[in-house]
């Protein structure tokens, strides 16, 4: 018989080079009940994103993979724009809230197959919360670099990075006026307090597949912050204090089982943040301890975040539980418990559109510190005690995906009927004269579109 000539196995492509563009964003106008502006009335810290305002974000990519060794360079650059906008307040001369959100190099491959390596600026995170639009685990806004190494299989890595960040607050940087060197006339500047946060994390993650395409993912995650000592002035000329060294820690775990078909998920997290990391990234203690320092400072979350679909239904939810507690003894304001869970179906009437209802209920529990006491007064004092107040929202959201039928599919246009009711704890969480302090029904009625465009195809 004849041998059979072997076909030459095809190799891989190699990653596509070139400039891509892509990008993040929403659009939304929208009034309350009284013709007034839509705002967000949520009184959690993370809330329905229904009501949030218009935001942009542009992402440029260059990349490109190199024959000669292998490895696959990517240069990211992102800008983000937030509301106002032009043609909503006019603003003369012109102005714009934008910042730099990504300018960083990464390189994946280079000496090592599996091992990518990347410094810059970078907004590092892991699985997100997607009604609730924040990442419960891993969400870092950094200026330093990383390294991470995947395993053969595909299913593990580990991940380590470093980096610092210095705040514009008075916990950061104090700058005061000198006289200048060698006695030359008028006053400089200078920066008496000037110190850095440095935060290293470190990430551990596997997946043990389960059936064709699902499976169940782990993550171990911890980070470390650290901040020198330094001097400011006080208020009294002349007159300095001494800020201590400064750390804190996170320690959390994530569990995610999922389908492999049609987004089908269910993230749960749990983070706790100690001492100065408490205060998240960019925090200043407001209330320390007797020491000075964030020392016995500490936050706890739990987070869930799920969806499936199937037919022509979805079903999105997500909630969380967190308690914060600073370093002083008082339960005072600023100490608070809360929560919220969020629940959006899904019917698709057709493949480019369909119908959605959210609702969602969220509480909080505060601090309230009594009144300075009145010496003339009889009897005991008040002790420190709580405030509490919950809101219920309901939203109807007709909506149009011209990619399809998916609960993530975008970009996605939506008319949104946004109905909330607060109770009067949530009313007292507003300044006095504040409309959101007066109303116990709210309304948000809008046009809303988001939209999602992935810039680099290999990343």
């Amino acid at each position: 018989q004849p041998v059979q000539k072997e076909e030459p196995s095809t190799p891989p492509p190699p990653a596509e080079s070139g400039f891509f563009f892509g990008g993040v964003g929403r659009a939304v106008a929208a009034t309350d009940g009284e013709l007034g502006p839509g705002r967000d009335a949520d009184i959690v810290w993370r809330g329905s994103r229904l009501d949030e305002s218009t935001f942009v974000q542009l992402d440029l990519e260059r990349q490109d993979y190199w024959q000669s060794t292998g490895a696959t360079t990517r240069v990211a650059v992102r800008l983000v724009v937030d509301a106002p906008v032009l043609h909503y307040n006019n603003a003369r001369p012109w102005n714009i809230n934008m910042s730099l959100r990504n300018a960083f190099v990464e390189e994946r491959d280079l000496g090592v197959k599996g091992l990518s390596v990347w410094i810059g600026s970078r907004l590092y995170r892991g699985d997100n919360s997607e009604l609730l639009d924040f990442w419960p685990l891993d969400w870092l806004n950094t200026l330093g670099g990383g390294v991470r190494y995947d395993l053969p299989s595909k299913r593990t890595y580990f991940a380590a990075h470093a980096g610092v960040n210095r705040p514009l607050t008075p916990y950061y940087l104090q700058s005061v006026d000198r006289a200048p060197a060698l006695n030359q006339p008028g006053m400089t500047t200078v920066n008496l307090l000037d110190r850095q946060r440095l935060i290293t994390s470190f990430k551990a993650s596997h997946t043990v597949p389960v059936g064709e395409k699902g499976g169940v993912k782990g993550v171990l995650y911890g980070e470390v912050h650290q901040m020198p000592s330094g001097t400011r002035e006080t208020a009294e000329a002349g007159v300095y204090e001494r800020l201590p060294r400064d750390s804190g820690y996170v320690i959390g775990a994530q569990v995610s089982p999922f389908t492999g078909v049609n987004n089908g998920h269910l993230h749960l997290f749990l983070r706790y943040a100690g001492d100065l990391a408490a205060h998240g990234e960019f925090g200043s203690p407001s209330q320390p301890a007797p020491d000075g320092t964030a020392t016995g400072a500490h936050e706890l979350m739990f987070t869930m975040s799920a969806n499936y679909e199937t037919g022509p239904l979805g079903l999105m939810a997500s909630g969380y539980v967190r308690s914060f507690r600073n370093a002083s003894e008082t339960f005072d304001f600023a100490d608070l418990d809360e929560g919220i869970l969020v629940v959006r179906p899904h019917y698709y009437l057709a493949d480019w559109g369909g119908i959605a209802v959210e609702g969602s209920y969220q509480a909080q529990r505060r601090g309230r510190v009594p009144p300075p006491a009145d010496p003339a007064a009889p009897g005991a004092h008040p002790a420190a005690s709580h405030h509490s107040g919950s809101m219920v929202r309901f939203g109807l959201v007709p909506f149009l995906n011209a990619a399809g039928k998916g609960d993530f599919k975008r970009p996605q246009f939506r008319f949104i009927w946004l109905v909330s009711r607060r109770d009067e704890g949530a009313k007292a969480l507003y300044p006095q004269d504040d409309v959101f302090s007066q109303r116990t029904w709210e309304h948000f009625i809008g046009l809303n579109v988001e939209w999602n465009i992935k810039a680099s195809p290999a990343f």
